[in-house]
């Protein structure tokens, strides 16, 4: 396995990423969008998750595939991102068609990012217009670390963002990851300075440090973001919301199963994971492209490619974050220089 040649989600053939913000507000949006339809499917593993039109996407309902998927900051609010990419797809003609009437289906999931140190004293919901301008966005190539979904975001120590990574299977086929970390756990080890997912680095995607000797087994649970919230008296301020991809050709089900497995790249990235204060969802996809000639023995090396992707994308969605005016967290890279890195 090895990186495609962007390292990002989108080295799948047809698929396409837009991002969205607004730095006073210190949130944004990011969607992901194909060519055609694709098939799609969604596992939750968090306690606090906040999605829309998630339903559908189980094994045993009836729709065989969507438009989009969309990754938002704002909570509860963020999900109207969701109108706005529903918009943008109607004026472009695309979506479910019955008779005449056409209709886009674009699930979506959210990050908590309202009290990041943004300005959230809007009049009306900014969500729906970032949703449609990042839907108008969308390509090949996009922006990580505070960008899109993750310009709001927080881990427990340092500021999160947006990351994706890719591998390309020794059969051709290509798995990717898109990420909106915003944890209740590190993404560092204690120190700050080597990652959690430091084992399954390829590179020096971020940064190349190898893993720290002295990383306690995570036994240590310090949190600056804990300590930042608990005066406001709130315990899920979090999420660490994706999207897995595949150009593998399969079933609603086996990207369910995909989901499963690649939510252990958030427990490989994020200690702890999967807590009762996270939201944690994943959702996965197959363009249907690639045709397996062994089906089953490959949706086990998509799976395990799907959760190395994801554990890495979180590291460089951390790693590649960028200070901005009134954060509340530093930035791994502001301590860069006296790590010696």
């Amino acid at each position: 396995m090895i990186p495609g040649p962007r390292n990002l989600i989108t080295d799948i053939p047809g698929l396409s990423v837009g991002n969205a913000q607004d730095g006073v507000l210190k949130s944004g949006v990011t969607v992901l969008t194909a060519e055609t339809p694709f098939t799609a499917s969604v596992h939750v593993m968090g306690g606090a998750p906040g999605s829309r039109e998630t339903d559908l996407l189980a094994p045993d309902k009836t729709v065989a595939a969507v438009d989009a998927l969309v990754l938002s900051g704002g909570s509860a609010y963020g999900l109207d991102a969701c109108s706005g990419v529903t918009d943008g797809l109607r004026a472009q003609g695309r979506g479910y068609r019955i008779g005449p009437a056409v209709i886009p289906l674009v699930p979506g999931a959210i990050i908590f990012d309202l009290l990041n140190g943004g300005d959230k004293d809007w009049q009306d919901n900014p969500y729906r217009a970032l949703g449609r301008a990042a839907l108008e966005a969308a390509g090949p190539d996009f922006a990580l670390g505070t960008a899109g979904a993750g310009t709001g975001a927080l881990s427990a120590m340092l500021k999160g963002g947006l990351g994706s990574a890719s591998l390309v299977l020794e059969e051709g086929i290509t798995v990717g990851a898109l990420v909106a970390a915003n944890p209740v756990g590190s993404v560092t080890t204690p120190g700050d300075r080597h990652f959690w997912a430091a084992p399954y680095e390829i590179g020096a995607e971020f940064g190349g440090l190898g893993p720290d000797p002295q990383a306690g087994l995570g036994r240590a649970l310090e949190s600056r973001k804990a300590a930042l919230l608990q005066g406001a008296g709130e315990t899920r301020a979090n999420t660490t919301i994706a999207i897995v991809a595949t150009d593998a050709a399969l079933s609603k089900a086996e990207c369910h199963r995909l989901a499963t497995a690649a939510h252990d790249g958030i427990a490989r990235a994020t200690l702890p994971a999967h807590t009762p204060g996270d939201g944690d969802l994943v959702f996965a996809l197959s363009t249907a492209a690639h045709t397996p000639e062994l089906p089953e023995q490959s949706l086990f090396r998509i799976g395990h490619a799907a959760s190395l992707c994801l554990a890495r994308a979180i590291a460089r969605a951390v790693y590649l974050a960028s200070p901005a005016p009134g954060d509340l967290l530093p930035c791994w890279a502001d301590g860069a220089a006296n790590r010696g890195s």
